[in-house]
């Protein structure tokens, strides 16, 4: 037996853990079953041992190796507080409430207004990007922007909701991945023109700049929810492209001169879409496909790429 002497001078006799086979051995323990087994036999000596290290743990959507922390939720640097408030759940006992009805422990005394106003946009961001299944670098991003925009109060009087969905706008210009107004417009309770009002103003406000969209941006996309195949996407691609670079759509909207590419190219091919079907797919209307593919038609035995193999020949594309 271990024998360990107290300061009092009364000796404490405590058990030692050893295998009776190899006493001298030095037990290994499994920390993740909570074992203690002996190196020489195998033998588990002692089973349901308690860990009495740190309680290391993760509490983010990274692995676990990226940001260990020892107790608490994940701290969340946009907040002023570094997120250290403790929230209250509702109480639903009696003795959650006052004599007069009234809850006895409160959230709101432990946020500031401005916390609770960015706490509420963040949702708003994130329920807006999941309807459009934007990933979580497009909200980082956009978080980060609206924190910018609301500590410099540059648009006051404006609705947060409006500052949120143009930063999120802005956000997926600059990760490359753009949206069209009307797109953020359709998962927001904003109009578009105000939407537009608070993209400039936050532009102007930070600095900064968006890369100009152009119409590969939207090509990939449009063709995949049309059902197109990889052939007509890489046409109308190729088209859209060589239209702009022949100067023959000036002043038009790259997402009007990819829907026209995108006609022409299905027209050509054996997958016929309407304008229609495009023009919903893309949020332009008909005539605006209408234009646009008239400024390219006269053009179109150029535009195709050479070894595009038609269904319809270009003689036979409809003159709209």
């Amino acid at each position: 037996k271990d024998i360990t002497s107290r300061a009092d001078g009364d000796v404490l006799a405590l058990p030692k853990v050893q295998c009776p086979n190899h006493p001298d051995a030095m037990l290994v323990e499994d920390y993740r079953a909570g074992d203690m087994i002996c190196p020489e036999c195998g033998l588990v000596v002692g089973d349901r041992v308690i860990d009495v290290g740190s309680e290391w743990r993760t509490f983010t959507n990274e692995k676990a190796t990226k940001d260990p922390s020892r107790v608490g939720d994940a701290q969340n640097p946009l907040l002023n507080g570094g997120d250290l408030t403790t929230m209250i759940s509702k109480g639903t006992g009696a003795a959650s409430f006052d004599e007069f009805g009234n809850s006895k422990y409160q959230n709101r005394r432990t946020m500031s207004s401005s916390d609770r106003a960015m706490l509420n946009a963040f949702k708003e961001i994130t329920t807006m990007a999941d309807r459009i299944n934007l990933p979580r670098n497009i909200i980082d991003r956009t978080n980060n922007l609206f924190k910018q925009v609301y500590e410099q109060k540059s648009l006051k009087g404006r609705a947060n909701d409006a500052i949120a969905s143009a930063c999120l706008y802005i956000a997926c210009r600059q990760e490359g991945v753009p949206r069209t107004f009307k797109e953020i417009c359709a998962v927001s309770r904003i109009s578009k023109k105000e939407i537009g009002r608070c993209f400039k103003l936050i532009l102007k406000a930070l600095e900064t700049s968006v890369d100009l969209i152009t119409t590969g941006d939207f090509m990939s996309r449009f063709c995949s929810n049309l059902g197109l195949p990889k052939q007509v996407q890489m046409a109308a691609t190729y088209i859209a492209r060589k239209a702009v670079e022949l100067d023959l759509v000036p002043g038009r909207s790259p997402i009007s001169v990819a829907a026209a590419a995108i006609y022409m190219a299905s027209q050509a091919s054996a997958e016929k879409k309407t304008q229609k079907e495009i023009g919903d797919i893309a949020g332009v209307a008909d005539v605006t496909i209408r234009q646009s593919y008239r400024l390219i038609y006269p053009r179109a035995a150029d535009l195709f790429p050479p070894d595009f193999k038609f269904d319809t020949p270009v003689d036979k594309l409809p003159l709209l």
